[in-house]
């Protein structure tokens, strides 16, 4: 069976197919997936898949990439984390692809997120993208690591170096690939996908986006997270069973207040 650990199915694009993507899913053997937030206004819906579905869970948060929208303080994130399908903090972290300028409030909401998980006890989902040193920075001066009192969480969409993914992992992070690990042009990444310990490795989907070959440039949905495994298991030459057990129990063990 597979996981998906990171997809937008609230999103218009899957939320008007939500019986052919949870049919999809069965048929694909994804028995659980974790609704992401990116924003407050939006969260009520990521809330009410959960609610609505067993195997669907939530996430709270802000993404980087949103300005103009409500800022989320630490005390409200908080709040929103009690209820008990929201395993997580996130989608958090810095992205200086797509903005440029003062980018300070990004890291300022990043701080309060991690600062949230650690009152929680529930792990961060971690956007990062043109901006890995920053996002390892502020990791280590908020004590997001374990050693340092935080609970981890994983490092989503990775598409950084291998020293990127060995300063995450040390601090107890996650490294989960989506579908950019099947594209062709993706060989650095594949290096990094091979040098990453199974026991650190999560799937996902993120989708609607990013479908994975051989659905590349479709919408895509959390039923397509099998191909990612399959894609993983053939780069690190390990029977795909396992690949598939063994990021199926590093979910569970990252977000513990899933149930299997």
């Amino acid at each position: 069976m597979y996981i998906d650990s990171h997809c937008h199915i609230n999103f218009p694009e899957l939320a008007a197919r939500m019986p052919e993507i949870l049919a999809k899913m069965d048929e694909n053997k994804v028995t659980h997936a974790l609704c992401v937030s990116v924003d407050l206004p939006d969260f009520p819906s990521v809330l009410a898949l959960a609610e609505q579905y067993p195997h669907i869970y939530a996430s709270v948060g802000v993404h980087p990439d949103y300005e103009d929208t409500p800022e989320p303080s630490v005390a409200q994130l908080v709040e929103l984390a009690r209820h008990p399908k929201v395993i997580a903090i996130g989608e958090t972290g810095l992205d200086y692809y797509r903005l440029e300028g003062d980018l300070e409030w990004q890291r300022e909401r990043f701080r309060t997120h991690i600062r949230a998980s650690r009152e929680t006890r529930k792990p961060l989902i971690i956007h990062t993208r043109a901006a890995s040193a920053d996002t390892i920075r502020i990791m280590r001066e908020e004590g997001a690591g374990v050693a340092d009192g935080g609970v981890a969480g994983v490092m989503h969409c990775f598409t950084e170096s291998l020293e990127v993914a060995e300063a995450a992992i040390e601090m107890g992070f996650y490294i989960s690939f989506s579908g950019i690990v099947t594209f062709k042009s993706a060989k650095d990444l594949q290096a990094v996908a091979r040098a990453v310990p199974m026991d650190r490795i999560l799937v996902e989907t993120d989708s609607p986006y990013l479908a994975p070959v051989p659905y590349r440039g479709r919408v895509n949905e959390p039923g397509y997270v099998a191909h990612v495994a399959e894609f993983i298991a053939t780069l690190k030459d390990l029977p795909l069973r396992e690949v598939a057990q063994r990021t199926t129990d590093n979910f569970f063990n990252l977000f513990q207040h899933a149930k299997a």
